[in-house]
């Protein structure tokens, strides 16, 4: 019988050398506990109200990449104190710098949205956070890095996220096989980590629960955010923030990329 992938697993507080050789090996890690459950449910109660008035389509297409029956919220940072605390977690924020600091001075902020997934909601397709960069050849250099945090229990029935360890080092065009697809199951206040190069998708709901996770990525800081950081975080707010989320954002320059005139944006 063949064995069945399995994403590297940890406890919160763990030697973070290992986390990183977990990553490099196999693209993909879970560290089980990573948050108190009392910043867990601040956030939610944050997000709350935003995200019960989003839109949940209820007609589905196999063609569409984003599953229906699922609630989407961008722009966290602006939203919620909590997430800018989840943003700049000290262990995420090593991770990013082993992973992603040898290709730029600094990294920032890439994507950050709550992503529940209602019963019924389809498997999403596999693909890759490094997708939306084409011109680079699979398999590319380290560009993203992205974690799901569980603000819900993640299980196997309720949508998961599917991850497939290792296919940050295939070739372009190789496809996974069922046996490469492995789940990541974890409780509440627990987060996932997977380089921006590894296979992934969203699981198949097939429970009678909501699924609640979120997304907060992060790229090179010289690359283009694939969510509009400056819109969803503008100078207006930016200003009522630290420093250090200003930063992860990409209000500094990176090299001589980003330029601004202060009398002008007022930051």
């Amino acid at each position: 019988m063949v064995a069945k992938a399995e994403i590297p697993v940890f406890e919160s507080g763990a030697d973070l050398s290992l986390v990183k050789g977990a990553l490099d090996e196999s693209g993909c890690a879970v560290i089980r506990n990573a948050q108190s459950l009392e910043l867990t449910q601040q956030v939610k109660a944050e997000l709350g109200d935003s995200l019960g008035q989003s839109r949940v389509q209820e007609d589905d297409s196999t063609e569409d990449f984003y599953p229906a029956k699922t609630q989407r919220l961008p722009a966290l940072l602006a939203r919620s104190k909590g997430a800018q605390t989840m943003a700049t977690h000290p262990t995420i924020k090593s991770l990013c710098e082993h992973h992603l600091g040898d290709n730029c001075e600094r990294f920032q902020l890439h994507v950050s949205v709550a992503v529940n997934i209602g019963p019924g909601a389809r498997e999403q397709v596999l693909h890759r956070e490094e997708d939306a960069f084409p011109f680079f050849k699979i398999p590319r250099p380290n560009l993203v890095i992205a974690t799901m945090w569980a603000m819900s229990d993640f299980t196997h029935s309720n949508g998961a996220t599917l991850l497939v360890p290792g296919s940050h080092r295939w070739q372009s065009g190789r496809q996974a096989t069922p046996d490469e697809v492995a789940q990541a199951d974890m409780p509440e206040g627990s987060v996932m980590i997977w380089l921006g190069g590894t296979l992934h998708a969203a699981g198949g709901n097939s429970s009678n629960e909501w699924r609640y996770g979120i997304i907060l990525s992060y790229s090179l800081g010289w690359l283009r955010q694939e969510e509009n950081q400056y819109l969803s975080l503008p100078p207006a707010l930016a200003t009522n923030v630290s420093d250090e989320v200003r930063e992860l954002v990409g209000y500094p320059m990176h090299g001589s990329l980003g330029f601004y005139d202060p009398r002008i944006a007022k930051i």
